[in-house]
């Protein structure tokens, strides 16, 4: 596998497996449609479509690394870790997501209550409509629902409105810890990298000291050109991964094709004097 920068490569997006709207086959086929070289599925905290995505690349001569994102408490707030380059079969990592999907059903009846006391009925059933895998129902089902109800115009004007902190239907989760995360993506042969670090609402101490628990416990990796930076943010982390030593990822975030801001494989390449994360695997 080449190492060179240069490469069209999308490790991260999403299929109906977690809160994706196409199959693993149909990202497969338009990730190679836009020219990607390496791909990678990363369904959230959940490996079941490593295997249709493996041989949908396999067929089109796409090179793949098995992923998932693992959502992550750290400091009060969900943060997502990738893991790249598993083996979708380990135990460990298998028993740990698990544990993980734990609790999404619960959470997901107590944000429909909270919507039903904001005016807004059937939230739950209308969010399951959505969910491919009712066990990974999540807040972009319930997105979608409210957009579908006219409630709002898009995903977007409900991640302002609704579902977040201090809006109608927010229910916090606990999920895995980020030392638990790493250690199930490294038991599994794996490279650990934090995705889309610009999303986070962390001041400079609270990301510098993310930054080094994460390197102190295994991670190797951060996005830095992904659908969820701008421009600035491409350099701002290019930066980051120079002084913290860590290798650089880059990845669409790729949900569905009226939904994402970003198609497969459409972001700009990584800077030439960054080390890719897919330099780790022969």
């Amino acid at each position: 596998m080449s190492t060179f920068s240069t490469i069209n490569a999308d490790l991260h997006c999403h299929s109906v497996v977690s809160d994706g709207t196409l199959t693993p086959e149909e990202l497969a086929e338009r990730a190679h449609a836009n020219g990607v070289r390496l791909w990678a599925l990363t369904d959230h905290d959940e490996l079941g479509g490593q295997q249709r995505a493996r041989a949908a690349a396999a067929d089109l001569k796409m090179e793949y690394l098995a992923g998932v994102e693992i959502s992550v408490t750290w400091m009060g707030q969900t943060i997502h870790i990738v893991g790249l380059g598993i083996n979708e079969q380990h135990a460990g990592i298998l028993e740990g997501l698990k544990q993980t999907r734990e609790g999404r059903g619960d959470r997901a009846k107590l944000m429909a209550e909270q919507l039903l006391k904001a005016g807004i009925p059937g939230a739950y059933e209308g969010a399951l409509h959505y969910a491919g895998n009712h066990d990974l129902i999540s807040r972009t089902h319930f997105a979608r629902f409210l957009v579908e109800q006219g409630v709002c115009r898009d995903t977007e004007q409900v991640f302002k409105n609704y579902l977040v902190e201090n809006k109608p239907g927010y229910v916090p989760h606990r999920w895995a810890s980020l030392a638990d995360a790493i250690a199930w993506i490294k038991a599994a042969g794996g490279v650990a990298v934090i995705a889309h670090p610009g999303r986070y609402k962390l001041n400079a101490m609270q990301r510098d000291e993310l930054f080094k628990f994460f390197k102190e416990h295994g991670g190797l990796g951060i996005e830095v050109i992904t659908g969820s930076h701008t421009p600035d943010q491409y350099q701002e982390y290019g930066k980051i991964a120079q002084q913290y030593g860590f290798l650089a990822s880059r990845g669409s975030d790729f949900h569905d094709p009226s939904e994402s801001h970003t198609d497969l494989g459409a972001l700009p390449l990584l800077p030439h004097h960054l080390t890719p994360v897919w330099s780790v695997f022969h």
